[in-house]
């Protein structure tokens, strides 16, 4: 054999060595991990990292170490996945040359580096660099293949080993000082932890709102039949002057048209898809950050989309045509329209990076369920950045009655290009031709109270663009973050509600050393791992620099530990409150088992042995509402990204 193949996991191998062999690749196993052998060429997948980063053994009772000892203790790399390592030895043994095949980014080039001990000594190792698993990309990475990045590895690594620090040490902290050991332990992290701030900010500005009242004045008006609506043009907080409005135009019977303008205007298409944008539109379908990374990476693996992580919005020369054809299998009828419609240039974002084109599909097949929808929506947002404009009728006119002006809109879609193909909400308002000086008849008036609305709470699509601004986490761990704080019961719900657990855990961080929650230290060590990435600072800068801010961070929090421990106590707590018991009267608690299983009990246990199992897997959390039928609480559930509400009582028929 002369070359070894090393991805980044199974299902990539075997499409690589698929495309490689010209489908003639067989199949091997060693030390039971599958590989793929075709002529002088082995491939092999990995999964993902076979080395975990970790404090040694010894380090790993919490209660035997203070937290803060852990900064300056260091990390060691395991081996997690023996077999896979056994296999890369042996392999390479036979090898004269290795070539990574990871995934091309910061993760994927450490990946690859990580396997880099387990090859004989001065073994010629190269790299192959696509954005798609197409026949067209990886015969081209293949032909052109580069080196291995060493400092773009070492970013990653970076990355890895401060937040095992931050995240260790923290945790540990704030879990001991509450008490809150074994499986309920809570966790904080460098980006978790200013990413829950957010969320408890905005939830608190929802607290504390207070609805300011206002009034809108409006008219019915008709010409020719047409029906349609004008408004005073400012909104009025003084309930007086809405009366005297109202008085001046209830009875008018007429208005006069002082100004008229009417506009075509070109609706451009929305930019390609880059990461964060990607899983906002994901978010409209109902489908959580984590899934639709999941499956977009599945996806891309199997050669459907390009890379699913990149901040480019700009796609590089690209064979538009090819990929149409492809996509015609699937979307004969859009293709046709595209085609026919086709811009001189794809539609530009405003992010430009060189490492990966915007997501795209790169092939067609017809798919089920979730993989169907987002596929979909890759495919449609695609083939919107090729087709033209559309034209929207655009009009505003300004009426006089009774002396006060009033102004009348309308928009209407004249000419549908773009949204033939990927539909969006536009709200269409019909306004018939005016012209200056002329009258229209007035039928109603209305005169409505409305107030000011809270801010919204975040989705995942509008925390991910939140976080991204802010320069929280990565396009690959931003998506990975919500997850974790949805597993850690520190939020519930699509519209994100953080529970009492998140409030405590962030005042107290606040309290105790508010760095912790602020983006701008997080964002700021980001951009010093960008800079180990490109040469201009050392991984051992960075890392040092990372521990001298948590050190700092130590010094405030201990001084402030008894407090942050009761405060998190106490709402844990309230947490794990599920109502009252319908026995006798006394409070459902959440409660773990010697063996660690959880299950509602009642807190006059003995006297009351009323209990409820509750699945073991997931947030559950009580929000106040009970069975209709049998008096149990109503549990809400959330797992993997789906949320559903159920009785406590199994044997409850409302199940």
């Amino acid at each position: 054999m002369k070359r070894l193949i090393i991805c980044e996991k199974n299902i990539a191998a075997r499409r690589i060595a698929y495309i490689l062999s010209n489908g003639k690749a067989k199949q091997g196993r060693i030390y039971g991990i599958p590989y793929y052998y075709f002529d002088d060429t082995i491939i092999v997948g990995l999964k993902g990292h076979i080395k975990k980063l970790d404090f040694p053994k010894e380090y790993a009772k919490w209660s035997q170490i203070e937290p803060k000892k852990l900064i300056d203790v260091e990390p060691v790399k395991k081996i997690g996945e023996w077999r896979i390592a056994n296999a890369i030895r042996k392999l390479a043994s036979q090898a004269k040359s290795v070539i990574i095949a990871t995934d091309y980014d910061r993760e994927g080039e450490l990946i690859g580096v990580e396997i880099m001990d387990l090859l004989p000594k001065n073994i010629e190792v190269k790299r192959a660099r696509f954005s798609a698993i197409t026949p067209g990309e990886i015969k081209k990475a293949f032909e052109q293949l580069e080196e291995v990045d060493f400092n773009l590895a070492k970013s990653a690594e970076a990355r890895q080993y401060i937040d095992l620090i931050w995240g260790a040490s923290l945790t540990r902290f704030i879990s001991l000082a509450s008490e809150q050991l074994g499986k309920d332990f809570l966790s904080v992290g460098r980006v978790q932890s200013p990413t829950l701030a957010l969320i408890v900010e905005r939830e608190k500005e929802i607290q504390d709102f207070v609805p300011k009242p206002f009034w809108k004045i409006k008219l019915r008006i008709e010409k020719n039949g047409i029906e349609f609506e004008a408004e005073y043009p400012e909104v009025i907080w003084d309930e007086e002057k809405a009366k005297e409005i109202y008085e001046k135009v209830r009875r008018a019977k007429e208005g006069i048209v002082t100004h008229y303008e009417c506009k075509l205007k070109q609706d451009v298409p929305p930019p390609p898809f880059d990461t964060t944008t990607f899983l906002k539109e994901a978010s409209h379908l109902r489908i959580s950050a984590p899934q639709a990374m999941k499956v977009a990476e599945e996806l891309y693996m199997n050669g459907l989309i390009s890379y699913p992580r990149t901040d480019n919005t700009v796609y590089p020369p690209l064979p538009f045509k090819n990929i149409l054809q492809k996509l015609a299998k699937v979307y004969p009828k859009e293709v046709r329209e595209v085609l026919s419609m086709m811009r001189s240039k794809p539609v530009a974002g405003k992010k430009f990076s060189k490492d990966h084109p915007p997501i795209h599909p790169v092939d067609a097949a017809k798919l089920d369920g979730i993989h169907a929808k987002i596929y979909d929506l890759i495919a449609r947002r695609f083939m919107a950045t090729l087709s033209k404009n559309d034209v929207l009728e655009v009009k505003k006119a300004k009426i006089n009655v009774e002396g006060i002006e009033f102004v009348a809109d309308g928009l209407i879609i004249k000419e549908k290009n773009w949204r033939k193909v990927y539909p969006t909400k536009i709200k269409e308002k019909v306004l018939p031709d005016l012209k200056k000086g002329e009258k229209v008849k007035i039928i109603g008036a209305r005169k409505i109270k409305d107030k000011t609305k809270p801010p919204k709470r975040y989705t995942q699509g509008s925390l991910i663009v939140e976080m991204e601004k802010l320069g929280l986490g990565t396009k690959a761990t931003r998506h990975e973050i919500i997850g974790k704080l949805y597993e850690r019961n520190y939020i519930k719900g699509r519209s994100i509600t953080p529970t009492p657990a998140a409030f405590a855990v962030v005042d107290a961080l606040k309290e105790g050393a508010e760095i912790i929650t602020k983006p701008d230290m997080t964002a700021h060590l980001e951009q010093e791992m960008d800079k180990i990435a490109e040469g201009k600072k050392s991984f051992e800068e960075v890392v040092e620099e990372s521990k001298e801010i948590l050190r700092k961070a130590f010094e405030l929090l201990e001084k402030k530990e008894d407090e942050i421990g009761e405060a998190i106590k106490e709402a844990v707590e309230k947490q794990n409150y599920f109502g009252k018991c319908n026995k006798c009267g006394g409070d459902l608690i959440l409660i773990k088992s010697g063996k660690g299983k959880r299950f509602i009990g009642c807190s006059n246990f003995p006297k009351c042995s009323n209990s409820y199992p509750l699945p073991q897997k997931g947030s559950v959390y009580f929000e106040g509402e009970y069975c209709s039928k049998c008096g149990a609480p109503m549990i809400t559930v959330i797992y993997k990204g789906k949320k559903w509400k159920k009785c406590a009582d199994t044997n409850c028929g409302k199940n």
